[in-house]
């Protein structure tokens, strides 16, 4: 089970308890099944809530919050206590400070676009490798369009990803012929070969082409890897962005 899933059906059990905590229903089936797969789960057991262990129905659970706490809102508080060791280790490990910094520079980027593209790469990673890989390209198209259309230069609908960097880069005097040092122009020529990876590795294992008998499918390691490669660029590409804009104020 990945980490994403994890969290959803632990998410899914919280839910249920505070439902039945609180005079919403209940689920007893579901307590049954999602308790049983979650303590089986070794990512997730040590950090579970500890009634869980006693509690193996959902008329037992009720036994134990009702005679614990008289009032609704000291159930829910007492929820969500109980399962934030357990989802806090979990969205630890599905995030990384390379995430959260890119993050921080994409969800400020007055383009919902490019935010979109961005937060679907990031949920695809493990659950859906070959969406991740589209929504990764993605990302560097909708951030190149975007530093285009603030410069206000033209640019075919029709472009692939190619063109729009290669006008991207030049615009923002990112291209390699724009430069004399030869550490610079290596860099730069870098970053190039990335883009052209970038739509190598879609074109050959995203969701965007149908596949034959002997197409490869994409793991989450390939998934991370160009996740983390678009943001980087996309951040990159920004940053230039927003430098070369106060240096024309």
């Amino acid at each position: 089970m990945t980490t994403t899933d994890l969290l959803q059906k632990i998410e899914r059990l919280k839910l249920i308890l505070v439902q039945r905590a609180t005079g919403e229903g209940e689920q007893p089936e579901e307590y049954v099944k999602l308790r049983r797969e979650l303590l089986n789960e070794s990512k997730a057991k040590d950090k579970l809530p500890g009634f869980l262990s006693f509690c193996t129905t959902m008329a037992e659970f009720w036994s134990h919050i009702k005679g614990s706490f008289p009032s609704y809102q000291e159930r829910r508080d007492y929820l969500r206590d109980q399962f934030f060791p357990v989802i806090n280790k979990l969205e630890s490990e599905s995030t990384s400070p390379a995430d959260q910094a890119i993050t921080s520079v994409l969800t400020k980027v007055d383009s919902e676009h490019v935010r979109e593209a961005w937060q679907k790469a990031l949920e695809r990673r493990e659950s859906d490798p070959d969406g991740a890989i589209t929504s990764a390209r993605t990302l560097i198209e909708a951030v190149c369009k975007h530093v285009l259309d603030n410069t206000n230069v033209t640019y075919q609908d029709d472009w692939h990803l190619n063109d729009l960097y290669k006008e991207t880069a030049k615009q923002l005097k990112l291209s390699p012929s724009q430069h004399i040092e030869d550490i610079f122009k290596q860099i730069l020529s870098g970053c190039h070969s990335v883009i052209q990876g970038m739509a190598g590795l879609r074109n050959r294992l995203s969701d965007a082409h149908g596949k034959g008998k002997t197409g490869s499918k994409p793991k989450s390691r390939h998934a991370e890897l160009a996740v983390n490669l678009a943001g980087t660029m996309a951040t990159f590409l920004i940053a230039t962005w927003e430098a070369r804009s106060e240096q024309s104020t």
